[in-house]
């Protein structure tokens, strides 16, 4: 049996994240649709188009590393947008929506940070520079929409829910 390399794990990781992009992507409309707030909404909709060009890179790296692009099914993001969809029955029509969504898509977003973070470093390690520069690229996008939603959180999503207490 072969001996499993730091080369075997990327690729591994790069098809679980692949699988979860793509289950994202299917996600992002609905909890746009289930948002209150306008800014909320808009901010899902602008991680929808990210998310697309997110898809793109990961393409990319499948290309770089001479792998087609294909996704493993990845029960940790199948969970995370379960616990979301359960928000949007959950709480429908409520006030503390946005709040539920938002701690939803941050469960998302800090996968997502988690996955990538780990995948630009062995991308590094295991000589493949371009493939980094992608995956930095998206992990900056990542990092950059957790911290909007901890903004439109902090801002008026947790008010909005706790007057509604």
């Amino acid at each position: 049996m072969k001996t499993k390399s730091l080369d075997d794990l990327f690729q591994d990781m790069l098809k679980d994240i692949y699988y979860a992009e793509r289950k994202i992507l299917k996600a992002l409309p609905k909890m746009a649709r289930g948002a209150q707030s306008p800014e909320l909404r808009a901010a899902f909709e602008k991680h929808r188009e990210q998310t697309e060009m997110q898809i793109e890179r990961l393409q990319q790296v499948f290309e770089l590393i001479g792998k087609p692009a294909r996704g493993k099914t990845c029960p940790a993001i199948e969970g995370i947008i379960e616990e979301g969809e359960e928000v949007l029955e959950e709480f429908a029509g409520s006030e503390a929506i946005d709040a539920g969504l938002i701690a939803a898509a941050q469960a998302v977003e800090h996968y997502e940070i988690a996955r990538y973070g780990t995948m630009c470093r062995w991308a590094e390690l295991i000589g493949q520079k371009q493939a980094a520069k992608l995956l930095k690229e998206t992990l900056a996008e990542e990092e950059a929409t957790d911290a909007g939603l901890t903004k439109i959180a902090e801002g008026s999503a947790n008010q909005a829910a706790v007057k509604a207490a």
